[in-house]
């Protein structure tokens, strides 16, 4: 696939369908997934824990984030404790604050010193980047998630603030910045000129990878014929 080709960052199949989850992998060309509780109830998914195995049994040797679903921080640690012993490829998610804006990091700092990798997710301003970077054990393999797309949607340029993460982040070498919320395919492009280590992608953008590199005049020519195709399948007259 072209799109590997000369870059650096790599890709994360984002969803929680088990079959394009295991057809992704299968694929070879992504090098991680991550989930959440919108993307399995979008999926139909009941049963949290048999989710996640049913995954795991296929994928067990790249890494795979499971996010914790609890308000209360207590509870969050006994899931994210659940979670972990899932599989040694597990990264348990974790949202930067609970719904009532209090801050998770206590909670991040306790569980990464503790020696789980986590994926610090819903990540949108470089303070909170800072402070998750400061809590992190410099011994765990961690990702922080910054929701670029929804920076994005503010009508700002994420790409001043992922350079910004980028550069905090390097005190921990083995923690890697996550683009997240992606809109198209040319943030693959964007977040590799920040220096993102990965980009989460969802299905949808993932089968657009073929057309990197496409000849535009030839992508011209092919738009102009679904438009004449599906004028004529509807049978359109004037």
């Amino acid at each position: 696939m072209k799109v590997t080709g000369g870059l650096s960052i790599k890709l994360f199949a984002d969803g929680a369908k088990v079959e394009e989850m295991k057809e992704a992998y299968r694929c070879g060309l992504v090098k991680g997934f991550t989930t959440n509780p919108t993307l399995m109830r979008k999926a139909g998914v009941t049963q949290y824990e048999a989710f996640a195995k049913e995954v795991l049994k296929e994928i067990t040797d790249l890494p795979i984030s499971f996010e914790v679903f609890s308000d209360d921080f207590d509870e969050m640690e006994r899931e994210a404790r659940i979670i972990a012993s899932w599989g040694s490829n597990v990264n348990i998610k974790i949202p930067i604050t609970n719904t009532k804006g209090e801050s998770s990091v206590p909670l991040i700092k306790r569980l990464s010193h503790c020696g789980l990798s986590l994926n610090v997710t819903a990540i949108l301003t470089l303070e909170q980047v800072r402070m998750v970077a400061e809590s992190l054990s410099q011994d765990t393999y961690n990702i922080v998630s910054v929701f670029a797309g929804r920076i994005a949607d503010t009508g700002r340029d994420p790409m001043p603030y992922m350079k910004e993460a980028v550069s905090i982040l390097k005190a921990k070498p083995k923690t890697e910045l996550l683009w997240a919320s992606p809109r198209e395919l040319l943030n693959i492009f964007q977040a590799e000129e920040c220096g993102c280590h990965i980009i989460t992608l969802l299905p949808d953008i993932l089968k657009k990878l073929p057309l990197v590199g496409k000849d535009l005049a030839q992508l011209s020519l092919e738009t102009v014929q679904m438009f004449h195709r599906d004028g004529q399948s509807v049978g359109f007259s004037i």
